[in-house]
């Protein structure tokens, strides 16, 4: 059984993974299309739509390939998890549904004209297609966080005789005080990818000296994005989240945390430091007193719960994979605010294009905004841990009693094989994409 379980997380962890890859580009990206756009609008100056246009094309690869990859997520819920579908079905059913009746088909639809109709529908109706594109990514987003913020903290339900969950108010769904936070962070964090792709395509074209106008347009307006971006993720989304976690899931709260210990005068906050497990500390840790309790209470003194005031079963079952997740997601946080505000100093001192070591670190960065959304996601699911439902339904009762372990782990290896194909494919794709560049083909 407890094979089975692991198999069955760590293929949904493998799918979920890969899939998000994609989505977290196409969220972000599809805000900074629309302001391309915007912009066309108000001056006239063709570069702009042509940045739209280019930077369309990138999101359509992104947009088959989380097609693509999210199918197969979404049926594990019946061949994996059976018996968490069974039972919660008649709540986050909905939410699903929603989420692929409307965001999905408005998002594909109006891709499809943006790409193919700005001929016909002029410059006016262009636009409105894709903010629609836009909308309906971030509408998306929404319906799914939904679906995750009544898994972190679930609300508005009902439990029937025979064990099943079932809705008790439907505007508690969307009301729910966990979703609003998470949404935000998520959806910000999505910018910050996207703006550090943006950014780091326009260096690449400065440095190879190839597109230049549109490589000092990209490299700007990704250094702006990122920086908002950045600093909206950590304050204040990212603190209305670690307040949420310490509100509702105060055993993950302090696991993440690293705090072993109640301390008396308030909790110092973790720099740098490892989880020892089996002597119940933190080793090699630099700490700051007080700072966590102020951070999350506005009291320097205030007390936070140590993981000795709850028992086993309330608290995670990894905690060093939930701390260190979480600190990667902080840290790499921390770094972003860093290198955008660094990069906007020498952009508003008209030096930022000539200065090729920063134009190489922000080239090279671009994967760490992958990283941190996704260690970030591993903070969350990881902190839920041992519940699928937190303290509702656990993980070990929500799998399909009939599927093997065996049958999972063959299915898990012909995931990876694919997947990967379709990684290559990906970055052929993109990479000739942006290798063509912005500038229109003359035929």
């Amino acid at each position: 059984m407890e094979d089975m379980i692991f198999y069955d997380r760590l293929q949904f962890a493998f799918t979920i993974t890969f899939h998000y890859i994609f989505p977290q580009l196409t969220m972000g990206l599809s805000l900074m299309i629309v302001y391309f756009k915007w912009k066309f609008l108000r001056t006239k100056i063709e570069k702009y739509n042509n940045a739209a246009k280019f930077f369309m094309k990138i999101f359509a690869i992104n947009f088959t390939m989380g097609v693509v990859t999210g199918i197969p997520m979404e049926f594990q819920f019946g061949t994996n998890w059976a018996k968490f579908s069974e039972l919660t079905g008649g709540i986050i059913g909905q939410t699903l549904a929603m989420e692929g009746m409307f965001s999905f088909f408005l998002e594909s639809s109006f891709l499809a004209l943006f790409i193919f109709g700005e001929k016909l529908m002029g410059q006016k109706l262009h636009f409105l297609t894709g903010f629609l594109v836009f909308f309906g990514s971030w509408a998306s987003g929404w319906f799914i966080l939904a679906t995750n913020a009544w898994m972190q903290h679930p609300v508005g339900y009902e439990i029937l005789e025979n064990g099943k969950y079932v809705l008790e108010n439907f505007s508690a769904l969307f009301t729910n005080p966990w979703l609003f936070p998470a949404f935000l962070h998520n959806q910000l964090a999505s910018v910050v990818t996207s703006a550090f792709v943006m950014a780091s395509i326009g260096a690449f074209y400065i440095l190879r000296d190839k597109h230049s106008e549109y490589g000092r347009l990209f490299l700007k307006t990704g250094v702006v994005f990122g920086l908002i971006s950045s600093v909206l993720v950590a304050f204040p989304t990212g603190d209305w989240n670690a307040k949420n976690v310490a509100k509702y899931q105060p055993g993950t709260f302090a696991a993440m945390e690293g705090v072993f210990e109640t301390e008396e005068a308030g909790a110092e906050i973790v720099l740098i430091g490892q989880p020892n497990m089996v002597d119940k500390k933190l080793d090699n840790k630099i700490a700051v007193p007080n700072i966590l309790s102020f951070l999350t209470y506005q009291e320097w003194d205030k007390q936070i719960p140590g993981m000795d005031q709850f028992e086993d079963h309330e608290l995670p079952d990894n905690i060093p994979a939930l701390y260190y997740s979480y600190h990667i997601m902080v840290g790499l946080g921390t770094i972003f605010i860093g290198v955008m505000a660094l990069a906007l100093f020498f952009l508003w001192r008209k030096k930022l294009y000539n200065i090729k070591p920063l134009l190489w670190t922000i080239m090279f960065l671009v994967p760490f905004p992958y990283i941190a959304n996704l260690t970030g996601w591993y903070t969350a699911e990881l902190g839920r841990q041992p519940y699928l439902v937190y303290g509702l339904l656990r993980t070990s009762d929500g799998v399909s009693p009939t599927v093997s372990s065996g049958n999972t782990l063959f299915t898990l290896l012909g995931f990876v094989a694919l997947y990967m194909l379709l990684g290559l494919l990906f970055l052929v794709l993109v990479g000739k994409t942006i290798n063509q560049g912005p500038t229109p083909q003359k035929h």
